[in-house]
């Protein structure tokens, strides 16, 4: 909801619980005034009015009172008398960089937009304010695009730079979102880590200078996911405000939290400006990718909740989005290279017996790849290795009752491959210099339209060909050496992001063309964790590391803003492959539970004891699929030792609750496990149990623990409502 306010100089955003406010200065300067809980005044300028001036700031238009150094600016510009970070950075011509930007105008419309080249945030039940601001020179036109999402409780915010000279502009820098605070008594969370360990969550007091949270790796990166909030000291999973950001793309981004020596603080989020630059013709626009804004009074928990549910309703495809995913079998560590074609059809049949949904083929099936040295670029099928062609594989393990997936990895190329001796210019680089090859690979030029097409016609023809019913897109290596071979010199910063706009395009249309294939995001685990991602690829591999309890504080971290029906979570052999744990099939498969169950290990060569677990697993699985999928998560523990998490479906009948400890104790006793999310007065029984709870007590007084039996201990419990 919009309301225009006091003479339409005041703006005010309200969607369910929380209100955002901008009021436009009688100078031009629009401001942010209030970002948080749900109010209800009519006027709101006397917060401008009550801003008391420090000493030492520059004055603006001749005005000594107006003293922008002191104001929470809405999108402050570089080269004003305010001397803090800009959101923006605009060079001109004649070299000059200074950009006066003032309010002219605004227009409120029904309905989200669809951003040209951008994944986009859509609802046709959503409002979109445009504040339109206009350099004084003439040279540039800025919209702010706000829309609000009533009902899920969200407001996203893009920019429009539109160049209104004949002459070519150059962007340096510019932020998708920008807010401000009139105080600085916040800590700024963060979602960070490396391959293996992704989305681990970070706290700190925020105190006074700059904190530069990014990704220069031309993707969103294992080691910062593009997510940044400040919470107020004390806040945890139920009490506390939190101020959110996710940034709706999947290349270099940055998020900067500055607090200047007023203790003020400002908080913004876009493109990385340490790599960017885009030449603006004259009359061109440019979009920036949208950026999510999400205040929660109830903590941590509730952000996570509407994060979920706004993703799931307006980002992910509709065909998915609530749908619930299959349980798979991915072949790679159960075979590596080393398979045939009985040893694939052995595993399937054994696969199917267990009542798993999906075989997933990975690496080694293309070209002539018998290693990760060759082949990369020639998607067409490994005959002599498979023992036929695809679509008689997929035949004949469709006829096994299972749907049949292939891994590709369509971004890279091995220098071994008929595409780079045919294509050695296509990929990206700098011709003065010899490029570097990483992973036995290296990175197609995306930014040119050739190369895009390339990728569209051949995995399309491989689509065709077979039935084929998922797509593991696979990305194992970041941008170096950027450059492109066809780009003029002054173009040339603009690589990485024409970049990630060619994976979009290409993106855009192999899932229009196959609408019915569920594509997984991967960039070795979790690189590309993100909601540009989530936009065609609505379900995405957590992380490379399968071990069950490092994927503990990896899945907790990544569910602080990813719906569980988007988690790619796995059960792998023991020992585990990345760390050497050993874990009990029990456990591993209880925090596999906590996303989307699939197994990652050889099925022929488990125990028979072991196989009928995974066959319990798995139909234990499919009764609470659902929920876990669709349901609401409540986190409610994570320490050193103990892990807990329950997920309520959306009719309140079934709550799954899972709990691991991580190392036993000498004689420590178990204690109780409270819930949270429950009706008071509905009653709960415990599957397989007589034990009959209200959701009262089970939230006041809890479940009782079970004495563990050893290390990396695991329980859970399903709990179903009873009629009143």
């Amino acid at each position: 909801m919009i309301h225009i306010l006091e003479n339409e100089t005041t703006f005010h955003l309200q969607t369910t619980s929380t209100s955002l406010i901008f009021h436009m200065m009688e100078s031009g300067h629009p401001l942010c005034l209030y970002w948080g809980k749900r109010v209800e005044d009519e006027a709101f300028s006397y917060i401008v009015k009550e801003i008391k001036k420090a000493s030492y700031l520059s004055s603006t238009d001749g005005n000594p009172k107006l003293r922008l150094e002191q104001y929470p600016l809405l999108y402050p510009a570089y080269g004003n008398p305010d001397l803090r970070t800009p959101a923006f950075m605009f060079r001109y011509k004649d070299g000059s960089r200074i950009t006066d930007l003032r309010y002219t105008g605004y227009q409120i419309y029904r309905g989200s937009r669809k951003l040209e080249g951008y994944p986009t945030c859509m609802d046709e039940t959503a409002e979109r304010l445009e504040i339109r601001l206009e350099d004084r020179a003439g040279r540039v036109v800025v919209t702010l695009s706000f829309t609000v999402f009533m009902v899920q409780d969200v407001i996203t915010e893009s920019v429009a730079v539109s160049n209104s000279a004949e002459s070519e502009l150059w962007i340096e820098k510019l932020m998708s979102g920008c807010v401000s605070f009139l105080d600085d008594q916040y800590e700024c969370m963060t979602l960070t880590g490396a391959w293996g360990r992704e989305c681990h969550v970070g706290r700190e007091m925020i105190r006074q200078g700059l904190f530069v949270l990014d990704s220069k790796r031309g993707a969103s990166g294992h080691g910062q996911n593009p997510f940044i909030a400040l919470v107020e000291p004390g806040t945890n999973e139920t009490h506390g405000n939190v101020y959110a950001m996710n940034l709706v793309y999947s290349g270099s981004f940055e998020a900067d939290v500055e607090v200047d020596m007023h203790q003020n603080t400002r908080m913004m989020m876009g493109l990385n400006s340490f790599d960017f630059g885009w030449k603006l013709e004259g009359k061109d626009i440019f979009f920036s990718p949208e950026v999510v804004l999400l205040h929660s009074g109830e903590g941590l928990g509730e952000m996570s909740r509407r994060f979920h549910r706004f993703y799931r309703d307006c980002l992910m495809p509709k065909r998915f989005a609530h749908v619930c995913r299959p349980v798979l079998i991915n072949n790679w560590e159960a075979t590596y290279f080393s398979f045939d074609r009985p040893m694939l059809l052995s595993l399937a049949e054994e696969a199917a017996h267990l009542g798993i949904e999906l075989f997933v083929l990975d690496d080694g099936w293309f070209g002539h790849r018998d290693r990760d040295d060759s082949s990369l670029g020639d998607w067409t099928a490994y005959e002599k290795k498979l023992g036929g062609s695809i679509a008689a594989l997929a035949k004949e393990i469709n006829a096994k009752g299972l749907k049949f997936g292939l891994w590709f990895e369509p971004e890279m190329v091995s220098p071994d491959s008929s595409l780079y001796r045919n294509h050695p210019d296509w990929i990206i680089r700098v011709p003065a210099h010899e490029p570097q090859c990483a992973r036995n690979q290296y990175v197609l030029d995306l930014s040119r339209r050739e190369v895009q097409d390339y990728i569209i016609d051949s995995l399309d023809r491989v689509f065709g060909s077979a039935h084929i019913e998922y797509v593991k897109w696979d990305m194992n290596r970041n941008l170096t050496d950027i450059g492109s071979v066809v780009l003029p010199a002054d173009r040339q910063k603009e690589v990485p992001h024409r970049y990630i706009l060619g994976l979009y395009r290409i993106m855009e249309e192999l899932t229009g063309k196959h609408p019915e294939i569920l594509f997984e995001g991967c960039a070795g685990g979790g690189g590309r964790f993100d909601p540009g991602m989530l936009y065609y690829m609505p379900q995405i591999w957590t992380s490379d590391d399968t071990d069950a309890i490092e994927r503990l504080e990896i899945q907790r971290g990544t569910s602080m803003i990813y719906p569980g029906i988007s988690m790619g979570c796995h059960v792998s052999a023991s020992p585990n492959h990345q760390t050497g744990r050993m874990t009990g099939l029990h456990t591993r498969g209880v925090v596999a539970m906590a996303g989307n169950l699939g197994y990652e290990l050889n099925l022929l060569a488990l125990e028979k004891a072991d196989k009928q677990e995974v066959q319990i697993q798995i139909a234990h699985y499919k009764t609470i699929r659902d929920t876990v999928q669709n349901g609401c998560l409540y986190r409610l523990k994570y320490t050193v030792q103990e892990y807990a998490w329950m997920y309520v479906s959306e009719d309140k009948r079934q709550v799954v609750v899972s709990y691991v400890q991580v190392l036993t104790r000498g004689n420590t006793v178990p204690k109780r496990l409270k819930l949270a999310g429950l009706e008071p007065d509905s009653r709960y029984r415990i599957a397989g149990t007589d034990i009959r709870m209200s959701g009262g007590a089970l939230c006041q007084i809890g479940l009782a623990l079970e004495w563990p039996t050893g290390d990396f201990f695991a329980s859970q419990w399903v709990l179903n409502a009873e009629p009143l």
